[in-house]
């Protein structure tokens, strides 16, 4: 009996440890906007920290479970065991990411094209969090 493994299966083997590589990369990636994200402003974190939790659950327990450990990890389970996020949290991203943009663009940045992208951003973020992100269902 031959113990070795055909071609074909080495290359969907193959395959997929670059697709788990790729979906850890873009996890790190993730998190590390989403850490961005709570000092710069229009760079939401809360989605980008769900969509780490996503592509480290396809892809590495190990890294999976440190982040839902981590400080961070809070927000996750709360939006998990909610199902999205409170009416009272929405407003009050919405109004952080708002005053955050506003005092930047006025106050802090003097280039007019920096002070576009840091609008445009926060108008994404706003985006997201009104209408891309899931309500919380009542307890």
């Amino acid at each position: 009996m031959n113990q070795t493994t055909p071609p074909a299966h080495r290359s969907t083997e193959r395959s997929r440890g670059i697709v788990r590589w790729l979906l850890m990369s873009a996890g790190c990636v993730a998190v590390t906007l989403a850490v961005v994200g709570i000092f710069v402003p229009g760079l939401p974190t809360t989605p980008l920290l769900l969509l780490s939790s996503w592509l480290f659950y396809r892809s590495s327990r190990r890294l999976r479970i440190a982040l839902l450990r981590s400080r961070l990890g809070g927000r996750i389970r709360n939006y998990e065991r909610r199902g999205g996020m409170t009416l009272r949290q929405r407003l009050w991203a919405l109004a952080l990411m708002t005053v955050m943009v506003t005092l930047s663009c006025t106050l802090f940045i003097s280039s007019t094209t920096v002070r576009i992208i840091v609008a445009v951003a926060g108008l994404v973020g706003c985006i997201v969090v009104g209408f891309v992100v899931p309500s919380a269902k009542s307890e």
